[in-house]
């Protein structure tokens, strides 16, 4: 697969119109861009914040009203003057879908106007097949056809993929075949999805892809630069610099999983953070001790009889990723750390702590800490920043959100 990123619309956190004549869809993108932001607003506060003039803000609402892509709220009654009446997005205004394929599950979503999960479906696998994943979308795109109908399905704006580059790379990992493993660098995912989808299709890496989700819809509207880690079978991350994803030359900025936890020395090559903190080195103590490794995704990890093994991986892993978080900081200057990850929230929790504790043993002296915070999306990140592709390259004023 590719490693080019597409340039979908950004979500900068301070939207700014202009009253000028010719920039109508702009302006009416501003508009849009604000209410996402802050919630449901009345016509003055768009005002304030946009920058545009109240004639302006008026006549931009009643198109947007016009369009199904703002409904009015219950008005409300200030101290003077007449009740203002705030305007919100329209959940069923828009539709886009979102894809992730992951290397053990594939999830199918239909996210809303307002980035709310609509639908879903799942697929569980050992290992991901691209035979097996391009008959499986295509089964849940054409159920997804028929349950919208023609009036909603002409709403759906797209549809966004999230995978790992280089599938076939992770073989022995993920004990995949051979043959399984060839078919992958054969396989243009993102061109045999838009063969069969009616919608346009966009690709992009998987951890970027749950980045761009909290970059536009949790602490990036409030966090302008920020490293991003998510945990998953393997760990990765995402690089946000002044609110926009910095993908690198090569697609790999923020790929933090390859970070070495050591000095290379003689033959053998340091471990990589991806061989310490991702999932499938606490899935693999599970198995050994006998245990279910789906524990690694829900409450029973931090229970008996899985604790015991969850605090030793908590142990090595938030060493290895404080690390990387004291590597990082020290060339870049960036206001937080934000961690989430495909598990339990009590279990990020406890990841956090681990961490903070660890980078406590770290010297600071010349570097500014980084705050640590805890991710808003969960395990739907990925396919939630898919969905979100087509819907900014539709709504959004902005279209730079990644930059090379």
């Amino acid at each position: 697969m590719s490693s080019d990123l597409p340039s979908p619309a950004a979500w900068q956190l301070r939207p700014r119109g202009s009253s000028q004549g010719g920039l109508r869809q702009y302006n009416e993108r501003v508009v849009l861009q604000a209410i996402r932001l802050h919630g449901s607003l009345a016509g003055a506060e768009i005002a304030r914040l946009t920058r545009l003039t109240a004639q302006t803000v008026s006549l931009i609402s009643k198109r947007l009203l016009d369009d199904a892509l703002l409904v009015k709220g219950p008005p409300q009654r200030g101290k003077v003057g007449q009740p203002s009446v705030p305007l919100a997005l329209n959940p069923d205004g828009a539709f886009a879908v979102g894809i992730k394929v992951g290397r053990r599950n594939m999830d199918l979503l239909l996210v809303d106007f307002t980035g709310a999960v609509r639908e879903r479906w799942s697929a569980d696998y050992r290992y991901p097949d691209p035979d097996m994943l391009r008959a499986e979308i295509g089964l849940r795109l054409r159920e997804l056809r028929r349950k919208l109908g023609p009036a909603r399905r002409a709403l759906v704006q797209g549809v966004g993929i999230a995978a790992p580059l280089s599938m076939g790379g992770w073989q022995t990992l993920l004990d995949m075949p051979q043959e399984v493993a060839e078919k992958w660098h054969r396989t243009d995912l993102r061109a045999e999805v838009a063969a069969i989808s009616d919608w346009p299709v966009e690709l992009l890496k998987d951890t970027a892809a749950a980045c761009v989700a909290e970059l536009v819809a949790g602490r990036g509207r409030s966090v302008k630069t920020f490293l991003y880690i998510f945990v998953d079978t393997f760990i990765g991350g995402g690089l946000v610099i002044d609110s926009h994803l910095r993908s690198g030359l090569h697609g790999n900025a923020g790929a933090i999983g390859s970070l070495p936890l050591g000095l290379a020395q003689g033959a053998a090559a340091p471990p990589q953070l991806l061989s310490v903190a991702s999932l499938l080195k606490l899935e693999r103590r599970y198995a050994a001790a006998g245990l279910d490794i789906g524990a690694v995704a829900d409450a029973r990890a931090l229970q008996a009889p899985w604790r015991d093994h969850t605090d030793a991986w908590l142990a090595e892993a938030s060493a290895a990723v404080a690390l990387s978080v004291n590597t990082t900081a020290c060339l870049l200057d960036f206001d937080g750390v934000i961690v989430d990850g495909s598990f339990s929230r009590e279990l990020l929790q406890a990841l956090l702590s681990t961490t903070g504790t660890a980078l406590d043993r770290y010297s600071w002296e010349g570097v500014t800490r980084p705050q640590l915070l805890a991710g808003t999306i969960g395990s739907d990140a990925r396919a939630i920043g898919g969905a979100m592709l087509p819907l900014y390259a539709n709504f959004a004023p902005d279209r730079d959100l990644f930059l090379k």
